[in-house]
Parts: C-alpha cells; structure tokens; sequence
C-alpha cells in the first residue's frame, strides 16, 4: 500500500469562506441601552420615592380660630388676615368663646380649623398629639376690677359675685384655678357668673356684680381701660404674683411701672404687679412647612413691638408650655427663613422648593452615573469580543498536546464556529481595531492547528516507511507533499496577522 493511500483528506480544501466581516456601526444602540438603562431606572425609582415624600403644594386657605369679636385675639387674628392675604394666603377667622373654645376645635378632626390661639393652663394634663405649637406670641394678663374697700388678697373675693367669663373661654379656666388656690368655690355664699366683656363691665359699673376677672382673651382692650378710669372702680394688684407664678408654671410676674396707661395723669400711680399666662399660637401638625414659617413671620409683625408689659422682639418666642413646639417651627426660630422663601416670592419659593426635591435624585444618582456610562458602554462592547478568548486558548492548548486525527477535526470544527460568531458581530467604529486583532488571532490559532495536522502527517508517513519489515523505502514524494501542505496553511493564516513567521522565529 502507498503511503498516500491512508492519508486523510485534507480539511483546509473544504473549508467554506468566510462570510463578510463584521458590520461595523457609529454606536450600537443596543449596548448603550444596556449601559444606559439601570441608571435610568435608578433615577427614575429615587424621583418616585421623592415625589412621593415632597409635601404638596401648601393651600391657599387657612381657617384661624381667634375669639369673642372685639377681643385681644380676635383683633390679632385680623392683622394676621391682612399680612397673609400679601401672600395670596386666605385667612378665615373664626368668632369663637376664647382659649377653650379654640382648643376643642384644634382636636376635633371634624372640625375645619387649622390653627388657632391657646392660653396656656387650659388645655389638659395631657393635650392631643396632633397638636403643635408654633411658638408663644403674647402675655395674656390677668385684670381684676372690683368695687368696694382696697382688696389686697385674692381670698378677700370670698362671698362676693365675681364674673368669671363665659363657658369656652380662656379667662373661665384660669379664673376657676386662681379662686380655687384661694378658697374660693362656686359653691356657698360665692357667686361666680358667666359674664365677660362689655357684659362684665356694665355690670359692675350698675353695681349688680363685685368684681369682674377679665382677659385679653375674651375682654376687649377700650372695655379694660375704659372700667381702670371708672370712678368707684379699682384694679387689683396682685402682690403675690411671685408665689402665684412659682404655683402655676405658666404663669409670669409682670409689673406695670406708674403712668404706664396715662404719663399726664401718672396712671398708674403706683407700680402694679400683675400675673399673666401666654398665649399660644397652637396648629395641627398636618400644617404645611412654608405656611408654618408664613405664620411665625405674621407674629413678629404682629406681636413683636413693645408694649407696656414686653419688650420689642421678645414674642413670638418658642416657650413650651402646653404643648410641643413643631418641628418646623424650630427649624425657624434657630435658622430662620429658608433661602429661596428669603430671595423669592413665596408661591415661587414655594414651587422651588418642592422641584430641588426632585431634582436632588437625578443630581445625586444621574449625573454620577452617566459619567460611569462610557466605561459600562466600553466593557459592553469588549466583552463580546473578550468572551472568545477562552474559547481560543483551550483550542490553541488542545492543538499542542498529543491529539488524534479525529481531535484535530472536531478542533478545526469548533474553530470555524468561533470564526463564523465573530465575523457576525456588529461592532462600533471605534472598536475595530480590537475587532481585527480578534481575527489575526483566529487566524494564529488556525495555522497552530495546521501545522500539528500536517507535523503528525509527516510523522506517520515516515514511521510506515522506516517500520522493520518494510518493503518499501521512505517516500520522498509524500513527505515532501505534507511539507508542502503545511506550508500552504502557514501562507494561508499569514494574512490574517502573521502570527505564524513570529512563531517560526521563536522555533528557531
């Protein structure tokens, strides 16, 4: 048998070309997608969750409980009307009985009041949790007209008929407090009538009651100042006020020093000690921030002068009594107004205010990530290329270790698929260059492969020539014709990167 007989047939003669290479592209699209998209979901997730935290928009309407017509309160909350309404604010005020009044309507959930004015010892021991407060913004004095001899202790009013204010009111509660430290109940010879304002006042100008307890509460300022210049009507002086404002904790000293109602006249003629809660502007913490600092502004406007019995500044104050001070509130009162409500209008303010919590997310979470955008973009595209890599390498190791015949095929099989994959590929322009490194080494691996077919060829053809017991010499013409094939795949492979020469010259 020649030796040409059991050779195989050779691979590379029927071996499809290759297709087209590679359509190469500006951008791939679908790896920037890819790239592109956790950071978009990511971003668009954190808009979500902040828009679903921001505070809408604050309301254009508030309703104000304030107190009888007329009163200290209810005059505020006028004033309060006129400045909010600068501010595209509506704010409904509320005629009501006073301090206690005011407090049922905060903690009914039913009823439609947003906030209102509290004095302080009214409320219970232990008020409502939806209550805050927004700080303290005005003495509420307590005054004492009386009829008769000078009266130097509350105990004294034992046995007389005292109007004590209207149920609801502020000026009730506290009165009931004082007379009940003294001894005095509304039981026995005591009469204590629900009688406040000009209704107090007429009555003890008639003589029909002795005295009247009066507030800013439910009282009005002329009807005070009107009854302190009554002839036959005298204003108690509370010369315990030291102890009554260490007995009840919200209660201050105040002193009123002479001529402060009248310089001419010197009135008072003396210097007047006198007991006073404060009165709270109290809200549902369901109150919205921007108008919780449009409040605290409206209250220094309002209650910031001085007076005869505060000094200029010294309210609104965040002083606790009742009940906690918000959380908004004393975020004002430490830092003040917020930047954008200080430069802008305050709808504008206000609408600033809720997109910067939108935009902190996309600052926060985009734009660092579309900086990462290029890398992921560029490790996306390598990495279809990279991926064959391995592929290579085990096929390059096979061809060198000691492989049979039909090894080698099934080699040269997988191979033309790697080779088949990577010429489909679409590739960005600007990876090219890597794209054709790819196929150089496709090509190296391929005419490693060759050369151990045809090295092995070679080998056996000599071994059947020189075997003991042969016939026949060595066949010149067949080792010359593997020689010659291998060759053949070593020009084949060396366009593809000249992988091959490189590999001689290391041989060599």
């Amino acid at each position: 048998m020649k030796p040409s007989e059991g050779r195989r047939p050779e691979r590379t003669a029927e071996r499809k070309p290759p297709k087209l290479v590679a359509r190469f592209v500006a951008i791939s699209w679908r790896d920037l997608a890819v790239s592109f998209g956790p950071i978009l979901i990511i971003s668009a997730i954190a808009i979500y969750i902040a828009v679903r935290l921001i505070q809408p928009a604050p309301p254009d309407t508030l309703t104000m409980a304030a107190g009888p017509k007329g009163s200290t309160f209810w005059v505020a909350a006028q004033k309060y009307k006129e400045i909010l309404a600068r501010n595209r604010i509506t704010l409904n005020v509320l005629e009501t009985e006073g301090s206690l009044d005011n407090y049922r309507r905060l903690a009914d959930p039913h009823a439609n009041v947003d906030v209102g004015f509290v004095q302080d010892g009214i409320a219970p021991s232990k008020p409502t949790d939806n209550l805050m407060s927004l700080g303290s913004v005005a003495y509420v004095p307590v005054a004492i007209f009386y009829r008769g001899p000078m009266v130097t202790l509350l105990s004294e009013f034992k046995g007389k008929r005292i109007a004590i204010g209207v149920e609801g009111s502020g000026t009730r509660e506290l009165a009931l407090q004082l007379l009940k430290a003294n001894g005095i109940t509304p039981d026995g010879t005591t009469k204590l009538l629900p009688l406040s304002g000009d209704d107090a006042a007429r009555a003890l100008t008639e003589g029909k009651i002795d005295a009247a307890i009066l507030t800013g509460d439910s009282a009005q300022p002329p009807v005070m100042g009107k009854l302190y210049r009554t002839a036959g009507v005298q204003f108690y002086d509370f010369t315990q006020a030291s102890a009554y404002a260490k007995r009840f904790p919200y209660l201050t000293q105040l002193d009123m020093p002479m001529g402060s109602f009248d310089l001419g006249k010197n009135l008072p003629s003396t210097t007047l000690h006198m007991i006073a809660p404060t009165a709270e502007l109290v809200a549902r913490d369901s109150l919205h921030p921007a108008l919780s600092d449009l409040l605290i502004e409206a209250a220094r406007e309002v209650h910031g002068k001085a007076t005869a019995l505060q000094k200029a500044g010294e309210f609104p104050a965040p002083l606790a009594h009742d009940f906690p001070i918000s959380d908004d509130a004393a975020r004002y009162y430490k830092s003040g107004k917020g930047f954008l409500y200080r430069m802008l209008p305050f709808w504008l303010a206000s609408l600033a205010d809720r997109l910067l919590v939108v935009l902190v997310p996309v600052i926060v979470v985009l734009i660092p990530g579309l900086r990462l955008v290029p890398s992921l973009y560029a490790w996306r595209v390598k990495s279809r290329i990279y991926r064959w890599y391995g592929a290579l390498i085990a096929i390059e190791r096979e061809a060198l270790s000691d492989t049979s015949a039909a090894e080698r095929e099934a080699l040269i099989v997988r191979l033309d698929k790697i080779e088949e994959s990577v010429n489909g590929l679409k590739m960005p322009l600007a990876y090219a260059d890597q794209f054709y490194v790819l196929r150089e080494h496709i090509g190296f691996v391929r005419a490693r492969l060759a050369r151990a077919s045809d090295t092995a060829a070679t080998r056996e053809a000599g071994g059947a020539a020189g075997a003991p017991g042969s016939l026949h010499a060595p066949d010149a013409g067949a080792v010359g014709r593997a020689q010659a094939r291998a060759a053949m795949h070593e020009g084949h492979a060396a366009p593809e990167g000249h992988e091959d020469r490189r590999e001689g010259g290391e041989s060599r």
